[in-house]
């Protein structure tokens, strides 16, 4: 009889001590991932995504390939360029940008060299007509990789380095915090 009262107290006391060394201070926690969503994401986007990447910047973004342009459109129905950065910033970083493309380089951000751009950067190109204005924007992802959408192939990622990009080219921007 005295047995069985010993053990359920010694069981209580050590339960209370897994407790209590479990949330104290010294303990990290990992974060929760969820892994078939960034697997989905990563084959729609066509890139690794590692550990350290923005997972919620990834997985927002790949939800968005596909969608079709439409001047002004800011929703999965139809998008531009600027209501795609709009749309994904405001759901990631729960920030609200400038609806156009010149009003978020010079209202939103400070400018970012090309080989300072970090995920998560605007990138803005000019139409080749009026270079000192930007036409079209898009986020840039890692590895040289941004998501925009596309006046003819709706949202889709392009490379930097593709020829009508370098040449378009005007500067990346870092949203100010």
């Amino acid at each position: 009889m005295h047995y069985n009262t010993y053990i359920p107290g010694r069981l209580l006391i050590m339960g209370a001590f897994i407790t209590l060394l479990l949330s104290s201070c010294g303990t990290t926690r990992t974060p929760h991932y969820n892994f078939q969503e960034l697997a989905r994401a990563a084959i729609r986007l066509e890139m690794d995504i590692d550990e350290k990447d923005n997972h919620a910047l990834y997985v927002e973004s790949s939800k968005w390939l596909g969608v079709p342009y439409r001047y002004g459109g800011t929703s999965k129905r139809g998008t531009d360029c600027s209501g795609l950065t709009y749309s994904i910033y405001k759901k990631v970083y729960h920030k609200k940008l400038q609806r156009s493309s010149e009003d978020q380089r010079t209202e939103d951000c400070r400018k970012v060299t090309k080989r300072n751009l970090k995920e998560g950067d605007l990138v803005f190109f000019h139409n080749g007509k009026k270079k000192r204005k930007a036409s079209h924007v898009g986020i840039y992802l890692k590895e040289g990789k941004f998501i925009h959408a596309s006046s003819s192939q709706g949202v889709i990622v392009s490379a930097l380095d593709e020829p009508y990009y370098r040449r378009c080219w005007m500067q990346g921007g870092r949203i100010s915090d």
